[in-house]
């Protein structure tokens, strides 16, 4: 019996519990307005834009970014090394990287598996550590994303990328080591083929799948990552061990945002397809009512949030939680964004207006690297480095 009290919190604890649930979020702040056009503390400096030729043989396609970006790859890539090595210092896990995750590409689907392989070539990088730096975002992405429709049916797609979550605190500067080293690798692409835009992304680079992507005048796309114990490191090690039916996250979205050619075509395969880890689609199309959250298990989707005017829904919004249930008490971006949203009305919505609400701390926080705005039309898009000056929340 005597045990047993080791199960229950002290008064003192139970006070401090009560406190975080119900005090308000000291990092909170009233809606931001009049943050757009980008400028001020918030703000860290405009993205570069790089034509990638989809003519060209998978290996070359990535030469000219990498020739650019290779050295701020490397700092990356070494801080991942270091965190690794911290936890095993033997520096086994390196060599595991280094020597047998490399020989997995060849079970890659093409062209990815030759692209992460040009890429290696053209950084001078180890290809296993390219490999792990593309498996990253498949677990530690942190986002905001949404899709509104303003009164006259015009769609808005935007999205804080958050990213680097317990990958390092830097106490001196009071942020996230790799969320900062990864501001440098951020880049907008612009895919082409026979010199004209097949779709547009924001990317860092290195990584060849997508997490933001516009197809012009067809649908826009975001992939956030999904909590859950089914997630993305038993897909992962699935796959090591042998098991290859699923897809991975971000090769998903770069072959629809290729290939599909309608936003229910592009419903239809995020919706059936099999993946390695579970996510949140946000997808948004051209046509009144056409925006969406796809929340899906490595295995099957759970559930489909459809923008619907008739019933008030003129927004869907997505964090990394699912809609029927509340989000974690430390990590509450859903709450701010929709109140902000709430507030801005379909009357006033726009993507200055959306960026408003993506600069409001929480949903802006320590780990957002880029705000990304899209629309359909014409394939437009926008991404802007950021900042959360102190006091800010860690994430």
């Amino acid at each position: 019996m005597a045990g047993w009290g080791r199960a229950f919190l002290s008064p003192a604890a139970l006070l401090v519990v009560a406190q975080l649930v119900w005090a308000p979020d000291p990092y909170g702040e009233e809606c931001r307005s009049k943050t757009y056009p980008p400028s001020g503390p918030t703000f860290k400096g405009n993205v570069p834009t790089y034509v990638i030729n989809l003519d060209l043989p998978p290996s070359k396609r990535w030469d000219n970014l990498m020739h650019d970006k290779k050295t701020e790859l490397k700092t990356v890539v070494q801080n991942i090394k270091d965190i690794a090595n911290t936890f095993f210092p033997s520096g086994k896990v390196v060599d595991i990287v280094d020597n047998k995750i490399a020989r997995l590409t060849t079970t890659l689907p093409y062209p990815f598996n030759e692209e992460l392989q040009g890429i290696a070539n053209s950084s001078g990088i180890p290809l296993g550590e390219i490999v792990i730096f593309n498996i990253f975002y498949e677990i530690f992405t942190v986002c905001t994303s949404i899709v509104a429709e303003d009164k006259t049916g015009k769609l808005y797609h935007a999205r804080n990328l958050d990213f680097g979550l317990f990958l390092g605190w830097d106490v001196k500067n009071n942020s996230w080591t790799l969320t900062r080293e990864l501001k440098p690798l951020v880049v907008n692409l612009d895919f082409q083929r026979n010199n004209k835009t097949v779709f547009r992304s924001t990317n860092f680079a290195g990584y060849i799948g997508m997490v933001s992507g516009v197809k012009p005048d067809l649908f826009t796309l975001t992939m956030n990552e999904r909590f859950s114990l089914d997630g993305g490191y038993v897909g992962i090690f699935e796959w090591f061990l042998g098991r290859r039916d699923g897809m991975w996250m971000g090769f998903l979205t770069r072959t629809v945002l290729e290939n599909a050619t309608s936003y229910q075509d592009a419903k239809d395969r995020l919706a059936k397809t099999r993946l390695l880890a579970p996510a949140y689609f946000i997808l948004g199309g051209k046509n009144s009512g056409e925006g969406c959250v796809i929340t899906r298990s490595r295995t099957a989707t759970l559930d489909i949030w459809d923008l619907d005017i008739k019933k008030g829904t003129w927004y869907v919004l997505e964090t990394n939680y699912d809609r029927w249930k509340p989000p974690l008490i430390l990590d509450n971006r859903r709450t701010p964004a929709m109140k902000c949203l709430n507030q801005t009305t379909p009357e006033n919505i726009s993507l200055p207006a959306i960026y408003d609400v993506l600069s409001t701390k929480p949903v802006l926080n320590k780990l957002t690297v880029c705000t990304t705005l899209m629309e359909v039309y014409n394939g437009h898009t926008e991404t802007y480095l950021r900042e959360c000056p102190d006091p800010c929340s860690p994430w």
